[in-house]
């Protein structure tokens, strides 16, 4: 925390608290080190949860925006430091927060204001988490990292060795793991309510930008760099292209050089309720089929730069359960949907338009919507369990506020979407990526990557297709590293 001009309200609260026990006669008392922050036994920081936590937002605009509002909780905690690449993203707060220092190159941030602040939340496209995120905790920084945590499928193992590593607080920005829906259906998939689980089904209305579009790089346009952006900035790890509106804001998500399409918009939304409740390890295949894009009659047009129109990926998981072989995990966006089982009601299943998950097991089948919402057993007269997890304050509303309170607690400190569990997840919505990138390789004028892919997890390798394995890491521009 940073001090105070005279006394720091913290030096303030550990001179009272010794001097009280000093002078206690009737019985010896010893004050938790948390109570006092300081430095705990394994080395980490930890910080009094009375002090208010400093944090520096590495972007400030769209999801930012929310996630700012929500650890900055009405000025219970504060933000000492702003950094966007985006000027005009970066109007709000900074006239908010107007005594906090302003960057646009994150680099500058830690160098220049990392004395001012003990975390940072890393709201910015997903080419760029990674290196901004690994920066912070190499300086000791917790982290809360918007989903999907990474770009890469390398990028996710780094970052959750390195949380390990620098013993820090992390969080990643998928708030329903912080919501009721998700204890719930963890709970009655584990105490059996549906039987034994063997087959998932996802679905999401994503991608609603635009998608299977050829990119203004590949048709040569550009335009002029707005005022107050940096361009170069903004590309970061990214190979050079020409500035264009088509990019920015928030439709990167749809090129590959910058987002993760529809997986990793809301994969991390959906799959991680399933991912939890049947404690999913690395999957061992995965394949997929790609909608297609036709630029005239039987002229199917292939635009490598841009995520396809909608996707099925299919992926198979050891299983847990003694009496289930292997899980069927399936994954459908862009209005696709998985068959409707016998006996239910259509509205029963499609009840949102952002999409919904289905379990099926031996003995029924559960559904719920975004983050598992309204989860609901079909053909059944069986009612749901209450949570055995703790409930989170705010539920998915304080999800960032669950991430503060424990940054001031010290590593250790219960989150509910940690690197640990956020980096597996993230790498197996990535997995679905590269399968789709897979699907669309042509070698020599042949679709090559059009089968199912064998995925060895701890080696992070696809072993019988190589060409595959250009998706796992990609090669960073601009001189950034991890």
């Amino acid at each position: 925390m940073t001090p105070f001009s005279k006394k720091s309200r913290r030096s303030f609260l550990k001179d009272s608290l010794l001097a009280t026990a000093v002078a206690a006669t009737s019985s010896f008392s010893i004050v938790p080190r948390h109570v006092l922050g300081g430095t705990s036994a394994d080395g980490s920081r930890v910080i009094a949860p009375s002090d208010k936590l400093n944090i520096a937002a590495v972007g400030c605009g769209g999801k930012a925006d929310f996630n700012i509002q929500q650890a900055y909780n009405s000025g219970s905690d504060n933000f000492v430091a702003l950094c966007d690449v985006d000027d005009r993203q970066a109007k709000k707060y900074r006239a908010k927060f107007s005594n906090a220092p302003y960057f646009q190159d994150y680099r500058e941030l830690f160098d220049k204001a990392g004395k001012t602040f003990d975390a940072v939340i890393v709201s910015t496209p997903d080419h760029m988490h990674a290196p901004i995120a690994m920066a912070a905790m190499q300086l000791g920084k917790h982290v809360y990292v918007e989903k999907p945590l990474t770009h890469d499928i390398y990028e996710a193992r780094m970052l959750t060795e390195a949380a390990r590593k620098y013993k820090v607080v992390t969080q990643m920005g998928n708030q329903g793991s912080s919501g009721d829906a998700t204890r719930i259906i963890e709970t009655a998939i584990q105490d059996g309510i549906i039987g034994h689980v063997h087959t998932i089904q996802c679905w999401t209305n994503r991608p609603v930008w635009p998608s299977g579009v050829q990119s203004p790089k590949d048709k040569g346009e550009s335009q002029p760099i707005p005022a107050g952006v940096n361009w170069p900035l903004w590309l970061g790890t990214a190979p050079t292209r020409p500035y264009h509106e088509a990019y920015m804001p928030f439709r990167w998500r749809g090129y590959w050089d910058f987002g993760t399409g529809a997986l990793g918009d809301m994969g991390c939304h959906f799959m991680d309720v399933p991912f939890r409740a049947l404690k999913l390890n690395y999957p061992t295949s995965v394949e997929c089929s790609v909608g297609s894009v036709y630029a005239d009659f039987f002229k199917e047009a292939f635009f490598d730069d841009s995520c396809p129109p909608s996707a099925a990926i299919h992926l198979t998981f050891p299983s847990n359960d003694k009496k289930v072989k292997e899980i069927k995990f399936s994954w459908f966006d862009g209005g696709i949907r998985p068959p409707l089982p016998e006996g239910v009601a259509y509205d029963d299943l499609f009840r949102s338009e952002d999409g919904g998950m289905l379990f099926i097991g031996t003995k029924g089948m559960l559904t719920g919507g975004l983050f598992g919402n309204d989860p609901k057993l079909l053909l059944s007269d069986k009612t749901l369990p209450a949570p055995k997890a703790p409930l989170v304050d705010g539920k998915t509303d304080g999800h960032q506020q669950q991430w503060v309170k424990a940054c001031k607690q010290g590593y250790g400190a219960y989150t509910s979407s940690p690197f640990e569990q956020a980096g597996l997840l993230t790498e197996t919505v990535l997995m679905g990526n590269l399968a789709t990138r897979s699907y669309m390789a042509r070698e020599n004028g042949k679709f090559t990557g059009r089968k199912k892919l064998l995925w060895d997890g701890p080696a992070m390798k696809i072993t019988n297709y190589d060409y595959a394995n250009r998706f796992v890491r990609r090669e960073y521009n601009g001189g950034y590293s991890l």
